[in-house]
């Protein structure tokens, strides 16, 4: 059986709807059978001739979901649904309108500013798409924008929560990636993503103000809000809480005082202290609920995960990712060249599937390639 036949194989599965831990398992099982013998070679004898085969890859499946930093995804999706629960998206866009909501394409701004910050306490961009998205494209809507930009600015500024820490597919990417011989650090990867986070940012802000002054230009601007200091103050009263959370959890981080694990234990009993007690928006009552909704979402994500991880195993047994470099090095001789290819690769993947799932099939193997290329995994991620 040919590696494109599996492939194949596998999109087929996609195609009709098959979940996505299913198809990975189906794909990692037959592989072990192509290099082991052939389907035909399905038997007992086959299971006891290859022990040590299997048992390395249950073994790592199982070493996959006791890994520390793994704790640190239910923490903050916990964390970001009790704040979502709340009127934190509310007092995030008040207090982002109220600060910069009289410069040209004011409101189009505070979507993009309540985006980041709401990425910087969720950590997931499914999550700040719908809390921020909802409240903000009828608005951005009656208030004269076009309904295309509307929606094309919400999406992209949601898709911030990939790079602002705390990020959930950075934390997906470290496991992936990490080895006993090159670890590669969480709180790294949430330093490294700041800067980027905040020049998109700044960049997609740019892209309002200028989209809002060429319409401007047309006769077709939208409202304005007018700066007042007593509305600002009184935005920022409300909503300093939620505004602190991303500047606890990176300072605590930056300074050494907890990892990036303990910071996700501190997001939720921050959360639970701004939310139940402060603003007093969720009752006790409302919080098995939530704790069941984050469970839910864990729970399509952990098989997903810990078939990435057998898979993965089986891959670096064969040294597929060493045979890949080696080809790509052979057609790619600049790592600038390699690293156009990726992203243009990468651009292909996501039409195909979400982050979360390409990370775990994909990085594995790209992340090797790039280590012959002297690439930094902090960057590379």
């Amino acid at each position: 059986m040919s590696a494109w036949l599996l492939v194949g194989i596998a999109l087929l599965l996609l195609l009709l709807g098959v979940p996505l831990f299913v198809v990975i398992g189906a794909v990692t099982f037959l592989a072990v059978l192509t290099v082991e013998g052939g389907v035909t070679g399905i038997t007992w004898s086959f299971f006891q001739d290859n022990e040590d085969l299997l048992a390395g890859i249950i073994a790592d499946m199982f070493e996959a979901v006791s890994k520390e930093v793994l704790l640190a995804i239910p923490f903050f999706v916990l964390a970001g649904g009790i704040m979502t629960a709340g009127g934190i998206s509310n007092r995030l866009i008040a207090v982002a309108k109220a600060a910069i909501g009289w410069v040209p394409g004011g409101l189009a701004v505070s979507a993009v500013i309540s985006c980041a910050f709401f990425a910087a306490i969720s950590g997931s961009s499914p999550v700040t798409v719908i809390a921020i998205g909802t409240i903000l494209f009828p608005a951005l809507v009656s208030e004269g924008y076009p309904k295309r930009f509307s929606m094309g600015l919400l999406t992209t500024s949601g898709s911030l929560g990939i790079l602002i820490p705390p990020s959930i597919p950075m934390i997906l990417y470290a496991i992936m990636v990490s080895s006993p011989r090159n670890r590669v650090s969480v709180t790294d990867l949430f330093i490294a993503g700041i800067l980027p986070g905040l020049l998109i940012t700044l960049l997609l802000s740019g892209y309002a103000i200028l989209h809002e002054t060429l319409r401007a230009s047309r006769g077709e601007s939208s409202v304005r809000t007018p700066f007042s200091w007593k509305r600002f103050a009184r935005s920022l009263r409300e909503g300093i809480w939620s505004l602190l959370l991303p500047v606890l959890i990176m300072g605590g981080i930056y300074s050494g005082f907890f990892t990036a694990t303990e910071s996700a234990a501190v997001a939720v009993v921050y959360a639970l202290v701004v939310e139940v007690f402060i603003h007093r928006e969720v009752r006790i009552a409302d919080l098995p609920k939530i704790c069941i909704e984050s469970a839910l979402l864990m729970g399509t994500l952990f098989p997903i995960l810990v078939i990435a991880i057998a898979l993965n195993r089986f891959l670096t047994i064969e040294q597929i990712p060493q045979a890949g470099a080696e080809l790509i090095g052979g057609i790619v001789q600049s790592r600038w060249a390699f690293l156009l290819v990726v992203n243009l690769f990468l651009l292909a993947l996501g039409c195909l599937m979400d982050i979360i799932s390409a990370i775990l099939i994909v990085a594995p193997i790209l992340a090797t390639m790039a280590g012959s290329f002297g690439i930094d995994p902090i960057h590379f991620g």
